[in-house]
């Protein structure tokens, strides 16, 4: 036998050890989770028959609470085994992916260390027989060639050698290859993975996760985190993985899902990445948008505009100089100079507005109106203003209170208890004393209440003060003195009538929680932000309001910027707004998702060079396609999407300009194909062809991508541009992009198309 053979038997039988070992692990667990569920019935049914359903007796009360806490303990037990049913479940056929042979300094003999999902050892003697990827020794098969190496242990760094360094190939239990390398992923795993068909849902990357990338997601020291990556480099999914990893270390940061929270760019997106963690084995995290919280704090108050209309809003405008004035009011009052505007106004309020009043009673000058001013303002503490409004009021009740009791003493009648009539003073009393508190709190309110809508109403309602208060700022756009009343005249008009545009409940929400505090997340610690160029100074103004003493990891595509031409300033701005002690920024240049011709068919439509990177992988070139009318490109799309998953492609995505547009198309197309309508709110992707809208296609991606109607009427601003760009980074193997009529101006055109094109 030669010493392939004889690796390739060694292999053979460690799969086999590891495999019968997780199957008894998996059996052990099953025979435990029949045990504790019987366990759980008998905890409940005791619960139910030895105590009261319903009691006012405090201590039957207590009875049921300890059955209770027994319930509680069983409860998680059987929650427990389950979760290690399911991973060795996941673990079985397919228990590691890669092995690093490392011998640590001071030490003769090297350890094999195999490294797959999660960790199995031996429960008897405590051998490890795969680690899991996120264990401090498994960085060293992510960040080391052969040769010296270190990694990060609990007790200090460890340093020593790489031996080898081997990857696998393992399905349903059979070894379908093994091979050594002298990189941290080789591009032939990779060529592999990248070349199947995208997932309904985002995969797990844990085989392929490279230096760069793995640097991100083992990161415990960074306040703030800021990746910049091109389309494609796995921004989203590093974030996830990072968030396993920090729960993985979570008994020495004390960290819990219950403390992270992902600010997703909509629901669809949201749907879309929720199995990633589960899949880790790690619970779901919270997910929100900041269209949930603004939807969520401003409810009652205002009828809010979402995201989705916001841009449908800027999509459908009339004419391009609507859609230019839109997008500057939205810059302008996402500003960091509106925020300053914003901060003169609460100050201005304070100062200006109150209308503090001399309170008296029965006489006597309990505060002046100068005094109740002065300890208003001299808030050392920096409370907020409706909490410390409603702290004088109380003091100023409570200063009351006795010259109150003194007051009623006095027109209390004289009488005896024989004459019976002693209750009947006292509720006399009492009633005219809660009839007197509350006009008391009713004049104390005129100047004890602030709302937070009617302090931004004022702002537009009065032309001169919005002057005053803007005087000295620089705001982007440069919009003239014209344009700002026009701003200033539609935004009051709304506002009277309890409607906020999208750009409007930023300012909203910050008047709010300046006002009135923020306490939406007192337990959040981890705070991812996807999309990072999609908000505004203002809005990150708010999320450093509403998490004070959380870590960030925002992650973004200036490229992929919508509504305004996106620049790394924006990160600029994120690390002087959110003021975290410890501060990295880091970039990702390399796209792993579309092959070469995508991406060089993309990086021309952007039109500007985006200091990025493609992954070797080589595939059909796009084409673009001219159809007669809209008829006809309705034919065509709908029979190259029904070729593409006759050709075997799982997802097939037809990508139109504008959600109306995305609508029209399938009420056109769904009574002659198997079409689904991916829609703002409770739209999700899955196999087959989905029709969707460039912007909320944004994150997804698709085995085939049709980009509908690109013709030189539909995309022709650079906020088109960017919408064109952003569909066509959306595809994996396959891109057509049809147009009617001349072509868009940003389509590769004859004598700067890549062969193929046609």
């Amino acid at each position: 036998m030669d010493k392939e053979q004889q690796r390739h038997q060694e292999e053979l039988q460690y799969l086999a050890q590891t495999e019968q070992l997780l199957q008894t692990l998996l059996n052990r667990e099953l025979d435990q989770l029949e045990s504790r569920k019987e366990a759980l019935i008998e905890a409940r049914r005791d619960m139910w028959e030895n105590t009261v359903h319903s009691s006012r007796d405090f201590t039957r009360l207590t009875e049921m609470n300890q059955y209770l806490v027994g319930v509680n303990q069983q409860t998680a037990g059987y929650v427990n085994t389950l979760k290690q049913v399911a991973k060795y479940k996941h673990m079985i056929g397919s228990p590691y992916f890669g092995r690093v042979d490392f011998i640590e300094d001071g030490y003769e003999e090297a350890e094999k260390i195999y490294v797959g999902l999660h960790t199995v050892m031996e429960p008897e003697n405590h051998q490890v027989f795969v680690y899991d990827w996120r264990a401090p020794v498994s960085s060293i098969f992510y960040r080391h060639e052969p040769g010296r190496a270190a990694y990060e242990a609990p007790g200090g760094i460890i340093e020593g050698e790489v031996l080898r360094k081997r990857q696998y190939k393992i399905k349903d239990g059979q070894l379908v290859y093994f091979f050594d390398c002298n990189v941290v992923i080789t591009d032939q795993i990779l060529q592999e993975i990248l070349s199947h068909n995208a997932s309904p849902k985002m995969r797990t990357i844990v085989e392929t996760i490279q230096k760069e990338q793995d640097r991100i997601i083992r990161d415990r020291e960074t306040d703030l985190l800021i990746v910049q990556g091109v389309a494609g480099s796995g921004k989203t999914s590093i974030a996830l993985h990072r968030i396993a990893y920090l729960l993985y270390e979570g008994h020495r940061s004390r960290l819990t899902s219950n403390n992270v929270l992902i600010l997703s760019p909509n629901a669809v997106f949201s749907q879309y990445i929720s199995h990633v963690l589960p899949e880790l084995g790690e619970e779901n995290v919270a997910q929100t948008t900041f269209d949930d919280i603004a939807a969520s704090a401003l409810a009652g108050r205002f009828a809010v505009e979402s995201r989705a209309e916001q841009l449908e809003g800027l999509l459908q405008a009339e004419d391009s100089r609507t859609a230019f004035r839109r997008q500057r009011a939205i810059a302008f009052k996402g500003s960091r100079a509106f925020v300053t505007l914003l901060d003169r106004l609460l100050r201005h309020w304070a100062h200006r507005v109150i209308p503090f009043e001399d309170v008296f009673y029965d006489g006597v000058t309990v505060e002046t109106r100068q005094q109740l001013k002065n300890r208003f303002l001299h808030n050392k503490i920096g409370l907020p203003m409706a909490v410390q409004l409603r702290r004088l009021e109380e003091t100023v009740l409570k200063k009351i209170a006795p010259l109150q009791k003194r007051r009623l003493k006095r027109i209390e009648p004289i009488v005896t208890k024989s004459e019976g009539r002693d209750f009947e003073i006292k509720s006399f009393s009492r009633l005219l004393s809660m009839k007197e508190t509350k006009a008391l709190r009713r004049r104390l309110r005129r100047f004890t209440r602030v709302d937070y809508g009617r302090v931004y109403e004022t702002l537009f309602a009065q032309p001169k003060l919005f002057a005053r208060l803007a005087r000295g700022l620089s705001f982007p756009g440069d919009m003239t003195e014209k344009e700002i009343e026009a701003l200033i005249a539609e935004t009051r008009d709304r506002l009277r009538r309890g409607q906020a545009r999208y750009e409007d409940a930023a300012p909203l929400l910050y008047l709010k929680f300046r006002l009135e505090g923020a306490s939406l997340y007192p337990e959040i610690k981890q705070v991812v932000v996807d999309e990072a160029q999609d908000y505004t100074p203002l809005q990150y103004a708010i999320f450093a309001t509403l998490f004070k003493e959380a870590r960030f990891t925002v992650l973004g595509d200036i490229h992929q910027s919508v509504e305004k031409e996106g620049d790394l300033g924006l990160y600029d701005e994120v690390v002087e707004i959110l003021r975290k002690p410890q501060t990295l920024r880091l970039y990702l240049e390399k796209g792993y998702r579309s092959s070469q011709e995508i991406s060089a068919f993309a990086r021309q439509v952007l039109g500007k060079d985006q200091n990025g990177m493609s992954f070797e992988r080589h595939d059909e070139a796009p084409r673009i396609v001219h159809a007669e009318d809209s008829a006809a490109m309705d034919d065509a799309a709908a029979h190259d999407a029904a070729a593409f998953v006759d050709a075997g492609f799982g997802t097939v995505a037809i990508i139109c300009k504008s959600q109306r547009e995305a609508a029209g198309l399938y009420d056109r197309l769904k009574d002659r194909l198997d079409v689904k309508l991916i829609q703002p709110r409770e739209g999700w992707v899955e196999t087959g062809i989905s029709i969707v809208s460039a912007y909320l296609a944004k994150g997804l991606e698709f085995d085939a991508v049709i980009v509908y109607g690109a013709d030189e009427g539909r995309y022709r601003s650079d906020l088109d541009r960017r919408l064109l760009y952003i569909a066509c980074t959306r595809a994996l193997h396959r891109l057509i992009v049809y147009h009617t009529g001349d072509s868009s101006p940003f389509l590769p055109g004859p004598g700067k198309a890549a062969t193929g094109f046609i």
